[in-house]
C-alpha cells in the first residue's frame, strides 16, 4: 500500500500576518495613482473645460459658467441646429468662442426685424430675450456653419464676420458645471424642427 501525500492540506499552515507589508501598501498606492492619472488623461482627451468670458450666450451661458465640451460626439454624429459649439474663430483670438449653430452647409439665411429665417421658414427660438442686431442674407457653403449668439444684440458672430469652417469646431457644449446654481445639461434646441 502506497501512502501519499497531498499539499492541499500541508503539515504547517502559516499564520496569517497582520496587516499588509510595506511594499504591498506602496504598490497599491502607486497603481491608485497611475490608474488616476490614466483616466484624467483620457477625460482630457474626449473633453475640455471652458469658462465662458462674454455675455454673448446670455440667458443661456452667463459670464464665469464653466462647461463641459465633448471633443468627440462630431466623429459619431453630425452637427444639429441648435447645438451650442466651442470653436476657433475664423480670425485670430487667443481664446475660443462659443455660439449656438443657426445654418448648415447649403441653408440660406436670412435676419429681419429680429426674426430668423432658415430656407425662407422662420424659426421659434424660445431661448432668445434680446433679438436686435444686424440683419441681412447669408448662404451657408459646404463645410461651413452660420453662428450666431443667444444674446443677439450684444454678439459678435457670423453675421459680423462670416461662417465657422468645420475643421474649427473644437466640440459640442453638453453641461455647466459650475457654479452649482447652474449645474446642469445643455438641452439640443432643435431650433428648425418648429415653425410658426
Amino acid at each position: 500500500m502506497n501512502i501519499y501525500r497531498s499539499e492541499m492540506f500541508p503539515d504547517e499552515i502559516e499564520e496569517e500576518q497582520g496587516g499588509e507589508s510595506p511594499h504591498q501598501v506602496l504598490k497599491d498606492i502607486s497603481q491608485t495613482i497611475v490608474l488616476s492619472l490614466i483616466i484624467f488623461f483620457i477625460i482630457n482627451f474626449l473633453s475640455a473645460r471652458i469658462r465662458v468670458e462674454s455675455v454673448s450666450m446670455r440667458e443661456t451661458l452667463k459670464p464665469d459658467d464653466f462647461v463641459v465640451v465633448s471633443r468627440v460626439v462630431y466623429k459619431f454624429k453630425g452637427v444639429d441646429r441648435g447645438d451650442i459649439i466651442v470653436f476657433n474663430p475664423p480670425f485670430y483670438s487667443p481664446e475660443p468662442y462659443i455660439k449656438r449653430v443657426i445654418g448648415l452647409p447649403g441653408d440660406d439665411i436670412r435676419i429681419q426685424d429680429g426674426n430668423v429665417f432658415i430656407n425662407g421658414e422662420r424659426i421659434k427660438e424660445p431661448y432668445i430675450r434680446n433679438t436686435g442686431g444686424k440683419s441681412g442674407k447669408w448662404k451657408v457653403p459646404e463645410g461651413n456653419l452660420f453662428v450666431m449668439g443667444d444674446n443677439r444684440g450684444n454678439s459678435s458672430d457670423s453675421r459680423a464676420w462670416g461662417m465657422v469652417p468645420f475643421e474649427n469646431v473644437i466640440g459640442k457644449a453638453i453641461f455647466v458645471y459650475w457654479p452649482p446654481r447652474e449645474w446642469g445639461a445643455l438641452t439640443i434646441k432643435a431650433i428648425a424642427a418648429e415653425y410658426p
